[in-house]
């Protein structure tokens, strides 16, 4: 039985890739913007929410169950938010207690 060995990558292989990975990164989004259209999305769902609860108390609402789901979306946007802070600083916290 013959086991031959097995051949290496070329480097011109993973050079390639490498600088295709790099360029596509560049084209990518900010996490500053990311966030800022996050927290943006966030605000005009809870922006939403408040018509909402408005119109219901009011008696202007035309349909209930719209009104309704508006309110709970702010509410579950707000909940998402805050569990992602909550990640972040939490992420944050044990990269500052690491030992350099």
């Amino acid at each position: 039985m013959d086991i031959s060995g097995i051949n290496g990558i070329s480097s011109a292989f993973t050079k390639n890739n490498v600088q295709k990975t790099n360029e596509n990164e560049n084209q990518g989004e900010s996490f500053a913007s990311m966030l800022k259209n996050a927290v943006n999305e966030v605000n005009n769902t809870q922006v939403d929410g408040y018509k909402a609860m408005e119109n219901i108390a009011t008696g202007k609402v035309e349909n209930l169950q719209e009104a309704v789901s508006k309110i709970e979306e702010a509410e579950m946007t707000l909940k998402l938010a805050l569990e992602v802070k909550n990640k972040a600083m939490a992420g944050f916290k044990q990269v500052m207690s690491m030992q350099v």
